[in-house]
């Protein structure tokens, strides 16, 4: 896959697999991750079984969410080592998911943050 950004349409054509993949490679690229705030903090999705802090690959992606009821919100640029550092073990600890890379019809793929987390970290070899 190339990792030039590909635009925002097509990025909202792809299927939740997809973008999940994208999402992994952007991430990896430019060393940040976008949420929504509001003046309470990070906007949060509920599904039926799981509450979710969405994340996007790029502050263009978050924006298009920001519409409606979340039209108070702004992007959230979160350093990818304070999202591996800090924001995975939180949400950990507050049995919070990832609803990655939502776009209006489809919440995307739902995964715990140390799935999003392994996907992130490159390989290191075992120095044993």
């Amino acid at each position: 896959m190339s990792s030039k950004p590909k635009s925002i349409a097509d990025q909202l054509n792809m299927t939740p697999e997809a973008r999940y993949d994208y999402l992994v490679e952007q991430v990896k690229q430019e060393q940040q991750i976008w949420s929504l705030q509001d003046q309470d903090g990070c906007v949060m999705l509920t599904t039926e079984d799981e509450d979710c802090i969405p994340m996007w690959p790029s502050e263009d992606a978050a924006k298009l969410w920001a519409v409606d009821e979340w039209s108070d919100c702004e992007p959230l640029s979160i350093p990818l080592n304070e999202f591996q550092q800090r924001w995975v073990s939180g949400m950990e600890e507050d049995d919070l998911f990832i609803a990655v890379f939502p776009v209006h019809e489809d919440l995307g793929v739902v995964i715990p943050p140390f799935e999003l987390d392994a996907r992130l970290t490159p390989k290191k070899q075992s120095k044993h």
